[in-house]
């Protein structure tokens, strides 16, 4: 078996970093949009008229300080990625198909710093959404190179149950969608559609013809919140079905792996980690609904998700992998046997 060539050391570690770098960078855009605060520096790519990183550190205050240190941060992760990209191309011994992620990752992280300048220049929600999911995918783009760098890359071997690949990247899917509900809920700017948790204003599926919205809407209104639409309260409970349509997916994986004798390899180890991401997602997003939306818990519900959605992608990743060292061989050619001359 052919395995992939030895990479440096510390491109490994420069990949991790970068990977660690950009979950960082996602989670200081969730606290920006938790606290409502895109648009707390109104132009881009200066910062009140001054060159980005020159904004003098006495004017970081209140909306301005996340605003400003969210674009510092996605500015020290483009700049790695350029790094990694050239690293990848041309100094590294890498498989062709990691070096041209790595150019991949290169034009979204461009594609993201675009994304982000518009949002402010147009100020447009929509490009927010689109934002924050771009945000995700470069993220497992980064995750999954510095996998296919990693010694545990290099050391999987055939296993011998079947590997559920495609059960994988369903999950996974199904996951990118659930990230761009919950990015769609916080562009919105609003207060909690829906106020309590587990049930959705005192039922398992809430009312949402005229009446009942007026009745909702006149109790949020002696508490200080924003009226909501059936739109948006629907919208959260897609989330929430959501949420529950991927735990019940990610326990049937974790199931699946164990029947078919893989819970002592890699596949193994990570659909348990799997698993507790799921646990830990779905008590952070009641505690985001039960503490009326805290900057730093909706903050903490959106990174872990994002290690969730990344989580699959790698379990993906790794899945196919297996089936490919798995594939038969082709048998080399054989020679016919001569035919016996035949006697005059």
């Amino acid at each position: 078996m052919k395995h992939a060539p030895l990479t440096n050391p510390f491109l490994r570690a420069f990949a991790w970093f970068t990977a660690g770098a950009t979950l960082l960078l996602i989670c200081s855009g969730g606290m920006v949009t938790s606290k409502g605060v895109g648009l707390a520096v109104p132009d881009w790519p200066t910062t009140f008229g001054y060159n980005m990183f020159f904004f003098p550190v006495s004017k970081w205050v209140g909306g301005i300080f996340f605003e400003h240190t969210h674009r510092l941060i996605a500015s020290v992760v483009g700049f790695l990625t350029i790094i990694l990209a050239v690293w990848l191309a041309f100094f590294s011994p890498a498989e062709r198909w990691i070096k041209k992620l790595g150019w991949a990752s290169l034009g979204m992280v461009v594609l993201q710093g675009v994304l982000g300048g518009l949002r402010v220049t147009l100020m447009k929600d929509q490009i927010g959404i689109f934002h924050a999911c771009v945000a995700q995918a470069f993220f497992a783009m980064l995750v999954l190179i510095a996998l296919a760098l990693s010694p545990v890359w290099r050391r999987l071997a055939p296993a011998a149950g079947r590997i559920p690949a495609r059960a994988a990247i369903l999950i996974s899917v199904v996951t990118f969608v659930q990230l761009a509900l919950g990015a769609t809920m916080r562009h919105q700017h609003r207060d909690l559609a829906i106020t309590d948790f587990p049930l959705a204003y005192g039922q398992v599926v809430p009312k949402t013809d005229a009446a009942a919205i007026a009745r909702i809407n006149e109790t949020r209104e002696r508490v200080a919140l924003s009226e909501v639409t059936p739109a948006q309260i629907w919208l959260q409970m897609a989330h929430r079905f959501g949420a529950a349509l991927i735990g019940t997916l990610v326990i049937g994986f974790w199931l699946l792996v164990r029947r078919r004798r893989l819970a002592q390899t890699s596949l193994g180890t990570l659909s348990k980690f799997w698993l507790v991401l799921i646990v830990v997602q779905i008590a952070l997003g009641g505690w985001t609904i039960w503490s009326n939306k805290a900057a730093d818990i909706a903050t903490a519900h959106v990174a872990v998700g994002a290690v969730t959605f990344v989580t699959g992608v790698a379990i993906s990743a790794i899945a196919l992998r297996l089936q490919w060292l798995a594939r038969p061989l082709p048998s080399a050619p054989t020679r016919a046997p001569l035919a016996e001359a035949s006697v005059a």
